[in-house]
């Protein structure tokens, strides 16, 4: 059984999944901070793009976006309450009759034809959650794009301090009384995630050898009827180069979106985010800073590569 397929059609099927994803930029400043790095990268190349696919697009943060700067968007998910809630606000906004909704999983990109799109984009990690056919899942991205790709997935960089920093999504609340689930969950366990640590040596190895997140304990959870967490296909930066490079993408550029905030604690990132000038002007320096090679990976789910076809 392809589980990891499986696990995530479970996972982002869940009927509030459109909500709560939707609102992610108004609970998590990590998700602010890397959405607007990508924006601004997409919005810079946007010169002869006409038609968009966008894998994995959930609640059609980007999609949205692209049609309301003229593109032609397929927006492509494997969560029909996310498709749902896309639809939803891509009507708000106005731009509903130029994106094209189609449900399915990035492993069957079998009805699409060669470079059938001027971009192909897949943000927040979705090719990640493909295991094992991840690098296939790019082959296939990569043919159907007729001019530039841009992709975001789990970095293995980043997600080694995460897995050793079990408080590590606290740095980033917006606002502990938001009510999001996700957020309560961190705030009431945090002492208690505290107290139970210890450094996890064979985990961090295991994970830095082989890249792997979950497996065995989640699919026997899936077994029993629940929705555990996908697994997890984490790279390091040169093994997506090399992988791009192979399907014939040029020009590769590689970044780390949510490396500069890491280093900040929690009090200071509220402050800045709360303050219009002030959350201008570090947002504009964490796209510079992140874009430098030598960070690029420290942000968990976004080890984000770009290039022409």
């Amino acid at each position: 059984m392809d589980y990891s397929r499986k696990i995530s059609e479970r996972l982002w099927n869940l009927p509030d999944k459109g909500e709560l994803e939707s609102r992610r930029e108004e609970t998590f400043i990590d998700d602010i901070i890397q959405k607007s790095h990508i924006e601004k990268e997409l919005l810079s190349h946007l010169d002869g793009i006409r038609t968009v696919f966008d894998g994995g697009a959930g609640c059609g943060r980007f999609s949205i976006l692209l049609a309301k700067h003229g593109c032609e968007v397929t927006h492509f998910d494997i969560s029909q309450p996310m498709i749902d809630k896309a639809r939803e606000l891509a009507e708000k906004e106005g731009v509903l009759d130029r994106i094209t909704f189609v449900k399915g999983a990035l492993e069957h990109l079998e009805a699409f034809r060669d470079r059938s799109f001027d971009m192909v984009i897949s943000f927040d990690a979705p090719v990640s959650y493909t295991y094992p056919n991840q690098e296939k899942v790019i082959a296939e991205l990569v043919r159907i794009c007729r001019k530039r790709i841009m992709i975001s997935v789990s970095s293995r960089l980043g997600y080694l301090p995460y897995l050793a920093n079990p408080i590590q999504k606290n740095q980033f609340i917006l606002d502990p009384d938001c009510g999001d689930p996700f957020v309560k969950w961190c705030v009431a366990n945090r002492a208690d995630a505290i107290e139970a640590f210890r450094f996890p040596r064979e985990a961090v190895g295991k994970l830095w050898e082989e890249g792997l997140m979950g497996g065995d304990e989640e699919i026997a959870e899936y077994e029993r009827g629940g929705a555990p967490w996908c697994i997890t296909y984490t790279f390091m930066p040169d093994e997506l180069e090399g992988i791009l490079k192979r399907n014939g993408v040029k020009n590769i550029e590689l970044a780390g979106p949510g490396a500069y905030a890491r280093t900040l604690p929690n009090e200071l990132l509220v402050k800045m985010m709360k303050d219009p000038g002030q959350r201008s002007d570090f947002l504009d320096f964490c796209h510079r800073f992140d874009s430098n090679p030598f960070v690029c990976g420290m942000g968990k789910d976004n080890l984000l590569a770009q290039g022409e076809v």
